[in-house]
């Protein structure tokens, strides 16, 4: 059998991204737009998943969709992730464009068979005759004491995988940009957004979470990465959430002279690893962001595509992360173990002070 990688097409809509401009939306708000505007102008495009519908999405990603396009393709389902995924794939397999939220990532176990043995392995089995274009959505990300089955990213764990795109935007414009690639994406597409971006008023946000966003339709590409922030002392590279601490940490420390870089990954499949060694031969500092577990994950790939592409680039190197522990309901030990401004901090002036 000839193996056959996921596909590299992207979007025919490509074209240079618009400037943002004035209006300003959170990153639900861009979600929503992005989705409506896709199933506007494509017939093959809706929404599945537990309470999409009237509620509009646990975090606000639906709101006004089943106004817009009604019950038959804004679909609420029972509490069945397999059936529902299941239900999507053999959608997306016979020619539509599902978006089919799964209400937080730790849910994923339930229905694991479906997302890597069928969403993620069918165009390979097939030879490359059968695609699935798909976005499977998720919440994911802790901070609010949702406790060990709530509170997980496990972005690295989708990465891992292969088969399957995996976005992870940081800010309103790229949620919107990324969803409208995602959707025309002929790839499974899994599109993860943390809580702690999305800017409802019930949740703790970062300021960033509510930024400008062209009302036009435009595309964000998946791989390519984004350097929110120049800098010469140290690279800090990172994604969703921890990109907004990361600035807020560079701009603190910038009065005191320490120059610091962002690299916003947006997506870890593709993984833009020219981005990460362009910055890294900059700086000779590489500091690794990133909420997900330490171990066997994103933060040890990170430094290996450095140290594996020339060892010598590097001054420092360091992670983090969350430890290998399940994530403590309680907010003092959650806040521990997440990847906070201070613990971010404390990471870039031990990077320069070497």
């Amino acid at each position: 059998m000839t193996l056959v990688p996921p596909s590299t097409n992207q979007s025919k809509a490509l074209a240079v991204e618009p400037e943002p401009g004035r209006r300003k939306l959170s990153t639900a708000k861009a979600i929503q737009e992005a989705i409506s505007q896709r199933m506007a102008r494509d017939e093959s495009v809706f929404v599945m998943g537990e309470d999409v519908g009237p509620y509009g999405g646990i975090f606000s990603s639906t709101t006004g969709l089943l106004d817009q396009f009604g019950p038959e393709r804004v679909i609420d389902t029972p509490i069945s992730e397999t059936a529902f995924i299941g239900l999507g794939i053999g959608a997306a397999v016979e020619g539509m464009r599902p978006v089919v939220e799964l209400m937080f990532a730790d849910f994923f176990g339930v229905c694991m068979d479906q997302i890597y043995n069928h969403m993620a392995k069918i165009h390979f089995e097939s030879g490359g005759n059968v695609k699935v274009p798909m976005v499977l959505m998720t919440a994911t990300g802790g901070g609010y004491s949702d406790g060990a089955q709530h509170s997980q990213c496990l972005w690295g764990t989708f990465a891992h995988l292969p088969g399957m795109k995996v976005v992870v935007p940081s800010n309103p414009y790229d949620a919107k940009g990324l969803m409208a690639a995602a959707i025309e994406s002929d790839d499974p597409v899994v599109f993860m957004f943390h809580k702690g971006i999305m800017g409802l008023g019930w949740m703790a946000k970062n300021k960033r979470s509510i930024g400008a966003v062209p009302e036009a339709e435009y595309v964000v590409p998946i791989g390519k990465a984004r350097v929110a922030r120049e800098g010469s002392d140290a690279t800090i590279v990172t994604l969703s959430l921890s990109v907004q601490h990361s600035l807020d940490v560079a701009e603190k420390l910038e009065a005191e002279g320490i120059s610091v870089e962002v690299i916003d990954l947006r997506s870890l499949v593709p993984l833009d690893r020219d981005a990460i060694l362009r910055s890294v031969t900059k700086t000779g500092r590489l500091i690794v962001v990133d909420e997900d577990y330490q171990s066997f994950g994103l933060s040890g790939e990170i430094i290996a595509v450095v140290a594996e592409h020339d060892p010598t680039l590097l001054k420092s190197a360091s992670r983090v992360c969350v430890p290998d522990v399940p994530i403590p309901y309680a907010r003092e030990l959650e806040y521990a173990v997440l990847p906070t401004p201070a613990r971010i901090e404390a990471a870039v002036r031990e990077a320069v002070a070497r």
